[in-house]
């Protein structure tokens, strides 16, 4: 059935504007066309066994694999996520007022690259309507809230509209994700400079605590310094916060095969050209917090080897949206049966003795 996507569907839906195509797809998604068609499905009880028992910052997750912040938006097509393998989703960008974004066309795609160009800018239905969506939900997964901050706000007002955004998200959010690393909202990376992450951070974490505390997560950019990574974990580990995502888009074009102008100019850039700062990034994190900073790795997984060379670099759970793009309805099933593979042909017995293998060798 793999090959129903690679020989049709695919080059149907890469012959439409990237957005549009995207939005067909939540559609169809939203029908549960995929497991009609025998594309996608559950994550065996075989493969899963191979993992042993996932908990990372006091949830249990079915399998390591996730599909990263973006992919869906607004909440509205978790459990259909949830039952093409994924373990976990990760919905949002969610801001606390409803914005439409940047202008169109905002999402492009590069074949040649196995990579995408996103300058979307938070498009979301807003924090209220999100969390009363996700309060009905019977959820089949782990779900994580990555939140943001909206465009009109300025800086020196951002912690005020994120203890908005999180206020709202808190209570229906397994974890929540704070972005600071987007490059399409502008402004929104000078949180990751230290003093700013740091109040940040330190105000999102007393709230918290205040309402009864969630793992609270940050997602931070692939394109910072070694010294500003060292920083972020200095900061992270005594406010206890729940883990790293490393990372979001970035905003290099280093190596691009494609030369069209109009798509590479503005925007962050996903898939494969991400990969290996990614793991770089993960690696770093893992040394600087000695293994005792839970780390979500994003970029560039398109198979089980990429999912692998993630976790062995210093993660203990993955995800993905690019590979889930290029590779469709059969990725996450694939990769989590490939990954049990790998952990069974080098020995491991768990996932978790895997994590940061590569960094302890």
């Amino acid at each position: 059935m793999s090959k129903l996507w690679h020989k049709l569907i695919r080059p149907i839906m890469f012959r439409l504007d990237a957005e549009h195509a995207h939005n067909i797809g939540i559609e169809a998604l939203k029908l549960e066309i995929a497991p009609k068609l025998g594309l996608g499905g559950a994550v065996s009880p075989e493969v899963a066994t191979v993992f042993g028992e996932i908990e990372r910052f006091g949830l249990k997750f079915a399998n390591p694999i996730g599909l990263a912040a973006g992919f869906d938006k607004n909440g509205v097509v978790v459990n259909q996520l949830a039952d093409l393998g994924f373990g976990f989703v990760e919905v949002g960008t969610v801001t606390f007022k409803p914005q439409p974004g940047n202008p169109k066309p905002r999402l492009f795609r590069l074949p040649d690259d196995e990579a995408l160009i996103n300058r979307l800018g938070f498009n979301n239905d807003g924090a209220a309507v999100i969390a009363e969506r996700l309060g009905r939900l019977e959820r089949r997964c782990i779900v994580g809230v990555n939140i943001g901050k909206n465009k009109d706000i300025p800086n020196d007002e951002a912690t005020e509209n994120y203890l908005k955004c999180f206020e709202i998200v808190h209570p229906v959010a397994d974890y929540v994700a704070v972005n600071i690393s987007s490059p399409n909202t502008p402004g929104l990376r000078e949180l990751q400079i230290a003093d700013n992450f740091e109040e940040l951070m330190r105000a999102l974490q007393v709230r918290n605590h205040e309402l009864g505390t969630r793992p609270m997560l940050v997602k931070i950019a692939p394109d910072l310094t070694e010294a500003e990574i060292e920083a972020i974990v200095d900061i992270a580990l005594p406010l206890e916060i729940a883990g790293i995502i490393a990372t979001n888009t970035t905003i290099s074009r280093g190596g691009l095969i494609s030369a069209d102008k109009e798509k590479i100019r503005e925007g962050g850039l996903s898939g494969k050209p991400l990969e290996a700062r990614s793991n770089y990034v993960i690696a770093a994190i893992y040394r600087y917090s000695k293994g005792k900073l839970p780390i979500i790795g994003v970029g560039g997984v398109f198979n089980a080897d990429d999912a692998f060379a993630k976790i062995a670099a210093g993660a203990s759970l993955v995800q993905a949206y690019t590979g889930f793009v290029y590779r469709g309805p059969s990725f996450a099933r694939k990769v989590n049966s490939g990954l049990a593979a790998i952990l069974k042909q080098r020995g491991f017995t768990t996932l978790d003795e895997a994590v940061g293998s590569a960094n302890r060798s």
